[in-house]
């Protein structure tokens, strides 16, 4: 299911755009593993790494991907951590984009083939 979601592609939201509601944040929250749904506001989530330097190279992995999806996550890396928020600021809730990102920095953890 999680690699569904990352083969998709984030889509822009108006302003005007409703945050989705519980039901359908239910139907997604399953799709995405170890993220935490806060609030029915945004997901949430903390990766752990065995250095600075690796947390730090997932950042920029996680930078990259989110420039060429238009969508932006609220990033915090500490030694060893990176804590990622994710939400749809435009409409001040969650979207389906939230849940692809979700799922393609998901992706990121997975090994080279």
């Amino acid at each position: 299911m999680i690699e569904e979601l990352a083969q998709r592609k984030c889509a822009p939201c108006d302003a005007g755009t409703p945050p989705m509601n519980a039901k359908e944040i239910e139907l997604l929250v399953g799709q995405v593993g170890e993220w935490k749904v806060v609030d029915n506001h945004h997901l949430a989530r903390d990766f752990k790494f065995r250095n600075f330097r690796e947390a730090l190279d997932f950042v920029n992995r996680i930078g990259a991907v989110a420039e060429a999806e238009g969508h932006h996550p609220d990033i915090m890396l500490s030694w060893g951590k990176v804590s990622v928020t994710l939400l749809t600021h435009k409409i001040h809730g969650l979207s389906e984009n939230d849940f692809i990102l979700a799922a393609k920095i998901d992706a990121l953890l997975a090994p080279v083939r």
